[in-house]
């Protein structure tokens, strides 16, 4: 009798590609895959802590590069993708918070312009460059627990969310064959700037706490572990699905 061996969670030799690596998720992500073992490329459209980020990176012996990037450009998006990479993050996203009745046609096509047209087409260029190289290899967008649930104030970015859902769906279905993995993680409300203000605000904060299981908001490390687990090898039958880290929000 031979017993089985866990797959490994090493991502010694890999390139990876961080969209939004200069701060909360995606900086926690860069960190992750770069202690994991790969080589980081971090991507984000600010130069200043973004550098930061990857010489923070390098202090800690870890090997990473910057990259500065505006993901909504298609153009300079498709470039980066040149040389391809083993593994693609993408945790670039914005919302613009506001009751339905109010959102103007220019919060709407801000949030879906980045939210999902930069997210497809991220996503083929990377696989188009892992084609090409004969690279199997796992494409992860930070979704939302909005991309399951709706949300008071974020009909536009549960909208992105849910419509992201659908696009890994179909990609994964198309790809399998290729061995290109895609998948998404979905964080419930994580502390970091650009939650500071809800979660700075007692009302929501109660509401959100409520709503979570656990009794507690998210850190970016809570993310961390479901990044590596789902760019290595050891989810290698894993694709077109979607890992939930909302502390049971979406269970209720």
């Amino acid at each position: 009798m031979t017993l089985p061996a866990t797959p490994s969670f090493s991502l010694g030799g890999k390139r990876a590609l961080v969209t939004g690596a200069s701060s909360g998720i995606g900086q926690a992500c860069a960190v992750a895959l770069a202690e994991a073992g790969a080589h980081v490329v971090c991507a984000a459209r600010g130069a200043a802590r973004l550098n930061d980020t990857v010489s923070l990176m390098q202090d800690k012996g870890w090997t990473a590069d910057a990259l500065v990037l505006d993901q909504a450009d298609l153009d300079a998006l498709q470039t980066a993708m040149d040389q391809p990479f083993d593994v693609i993050i993408n945790s670039a996203g914005l919302a613009r918070h506001k009751p339905a009745l109010d959102t103007s046609t220019d919060d709407f096509d801000a949030v879906m312009n980045l939210n999902l047209r930069s997210a497809y087409f991220l996503s083929v260029y990377a696989a188009k460059a892992m084609k090409t190289a004969g690279i199997r290899g796992s494409i992860i967008h930070i979704s939302s627990q909005m991309g399951h649930v709706g949300g008071i104030d974020r009909t536009v970015y549960s909208a992105s969310k849910h419509a992201l859902e659908g696009m890994i769906k179909s990609m994964a279905i198309e790809w399998g064959p290729l061995g290109i993995r895609i998948n998404a993680i979905c964080p419930t409300f994580i502390r970091t700037p650009l939650t500071a203000a809800t979660l700075d605000n007692p009302e929501r904060a109660t509401w959100i706490k409520d709503k979570i299981k656990l009794g507690r908001v998210g850190e970016v490390e809570d993310i961390m572990g479901a990044a590596v687990y789902l760019a290595s090898d050891a989810s290698a039958l894993v694709t077109g699905t979607h890992l939930i880290v909302d502390g049971g929000w979406t269970a209720g």
